[in-house]
């Protein structure tokens, strides 16, 4: 089985990406940016909201595949700025609090939009 999750990003159709892909019992989120419900960045310069904003998107994806957050296995942390790594790690304990996927924190040269202060890449399995 093989399911594709769109968010009706218009950059999915031109980088040729899905939000997220389920195969069997598998799903990977692809690298989620903290994009405003109406458009544009969340939270501007506000790396906790920004990894909140993230992490709601990421998971509606993760539902749509047929997951729950308690099926996350792993999680990929990827910011601008590594100094405010603690921002991010606050909002993820409080996110997977008893979940405890395997984490990484990475820093990055920057995101498409100059904007965004952090990205997540999520891992799930589902075994129930």
């Amino acid at each position: 089985m093989r399911k594709l999750v769109r968010s009706g990003s218009p950059l999915e159709p031109v980088i040729g990406f899905s939000r997220a892909v389920r195969a069997g019992p598998y799903v990977v989120v692809a690298g989620t940016a903290p994009i405003a419900a109406a458009g544009g960045t969340a939270c501007p310069g506000d790396v906790a909201g920004q990894t909140r904003r993230c992490f709601e998107i990421a998971e509606q994806a993760l539902m749509e595949a047929g997951a729950r957050r308690a099926h996350v296995t792993r999680t990929r942390m990827m910011l601008t700025d590594i100094t405010r790594w603690r921002e991010a790690a606050d909002v993820h304990g409080e996110w997977f609090a008893g979940i405890n996927p395997a984490c990484t924190f990475v820093e990055v040269k920057g995101f498409i939009d100059p904007d965004w202060l952090v990205e997540v890449e999520i891992d799930a399995v589902i075994e129930d």
